[in-house]
């Protein structure tokens, strides 16, 4: 084939109509796999690149994505960027990060999004789920798409979100069903939106449970964080369970509990959030809750050129669910019957 190939070229060759190749492309999960297999084939086949940079041009604004992303050094923020960037390769964008250090950045978020406008960029994406986002947001032109990563609905802007808070009560309910009596919580920043909500569901677990919520402890995100939390957490007899806010916090805790004489899973459960490609080495290997990181990302740009093509904001929602990982940080409580 001489020219560039087409959609209608794939769907040819694929023997499907137009219509479902756009749903493979855009990973509609109402494609059978036989099918979506035969799409893929005849795409590498064909050597077919969708060119939504040409229909983004179409509509007069630039092919350029800003993204304005916090703590772009912990994994979930820096899988989504990744995400994101793979995604818009694929579809012929060029990609602008700005990065916002610390938990309450709003005069940096601020200069950011100043320079992401002045950029001309097509439409942005705010990995900064925090309300330092809200106040940068004010800064978007009206005509300018927005989609936001765990923003609250009051933004009024489309958002993709894992379930913070069904993530919460999953780790909180994994723990109770292994017979202990409650589950201490090992919290991450409260400025984040996500920690408040994995919070709200550790709470409503151990209220649905009838069991009563202990004293919470605040952490950060980070292994040192959640050491200076466990060493407390490691003096308290009766602490059997722990849901911590994060993988490395959960590392920090295990630790803690280590220099105490405090095993795990032995003498005291314990289940992290995240799923980070470590949890699977710990020793022992981390029990956790998976966040599909790279799946937002590639949602929050498929949302975002939606808009683009559309010419208009869209108030949307995507809402992922979090799954449980099950490995050895967690049994039941240790017999203390003197039997």
């Amino acid at each position: 084939m001489s020219r560039r190939p087409v959609m209608s070229d794939v769907a040819a060759r694929a023997g499907v109509s137009h219509q479902t190749v756009s749903r493979v492309l855009n990973g509609h999960p109402h494609v059978s796999p036989t099918t979506r297999t035969r799409v893929l084939a005849a795409i590498a086949e064909l050597g077919y690149r969708r060119n939504l940079s040409a229909r983004v041009l179409a509509t007069g604004r630039s092919n350029v994505v800003g993204v304005v992303a916090q703590n772009t050094t912990l994994y979930g923020p820096s899988s989504m960027v990744q995400a994101i960037g793979e995604a818009a390769l694929g579809a012929d964008l060029s990609l602008t990060v700005g990065h916002v250090a610390g938990y309450d950045a709003t005069a940096a978020s601020r200069r950011i999004v100043e320079r992401l406008v002045q950029q001309g960029a097509a439409g942005l994406v705010f990995i900064a789920p925090v309300d330092a986002a809200a106040e940068a947001m004010r800064l978007v032109p009206p005509g300018v798409p927005i989609v936001t990563v765990d923003g609250l609905p009051e933004w009024n802007v489309t958002n993709v979100s894992v379930d913070q808070f069904a993530g919460g009560r999953l780790a909180t309910e994994h723990l109770l069903k292994h017979g202990h009596r409650t589950v201490w919580h090992v919290a991450g920043p409260e400025q984040w939106h996500g920690s408040r909500a994995r919070e709200a569901g550790w709470r409503s677990a151990l209220a649905e449970a009838g069991a009563q919520a202990p004293p919470m402890l605040r952490a950060g995100w980070s292994a040192a964080s959640g050491y200076q939390c466990g060493r407390m957490l490691a003096r308290i007899p009766d602490c059997t369970a722990v849901f911590a806010a994060n993988d490395h916090v959960a590392l920090g805790v295990m630790r803690a509990l280590a220099e105490q004489g405090r095993r795990v899973p032995q003498d005291v459960s314990l289940i992290g959030f995240d799923d980070v490609p470590e949890a699977a080495y710990f020793h022992p290997a981390l029990t956790t809750v998976r966040q599909e990181f790279a799946d937002v990302g590639r949602q929050a740009l498929r949302l975002l050129l939606d808009q683009l093509v559309a010419g208009s904001r869209t108030e949307t929602s995507a809402l992922v669910e979090p799954a449980l990982v099950d490995r050895d940080t967690v049994a039941r409580p240790p017999d203390r019957s003197g039997s």
